[in-house]
């Protein structure tokens, strides 16, 4: 992973890249919480637990950007804010 990119190396050789653009938490996320993912479902996906985002391998290759809605990313970006400034609302 770069600074705007997510790329995954594939076990039949293809690397399939997506902007980070397309997944906001993790664009906002720090490196140590990107850095911090394990796979799910025997592969099928990628699970980042301090940001609390999944994404899948399938979406991944189909093209799909995240599927959150604005509402529910501006509510979870609200509630890391507050954490970060020690305020709890």
């Amino acid at each position: 992973m770069t600074q705007d990119t997510i790329s995954l190396d594939l076990s039949d050789g293809r690397t399939i890249s997506a902007p980070l653009a397309w997944f906001p938490r993790l664009l906002n996320a720090t490196v140590a919480e990107r850095k911090k993912w394990r796979f799910i479902g025997k592969g099928e996906g990628i699970h980042w637990e301090d940001i609390d985002e999944d994404i899948s391998v399938e979406g991944l290759l189909a093209g799909r950007p995240s599927g959150e809605s604005q509402k529910s990313f501006e509510k979870w970006l609200n509630k890391r804010k507050s954490r970060r400034s020690g305020r709890s609302y």
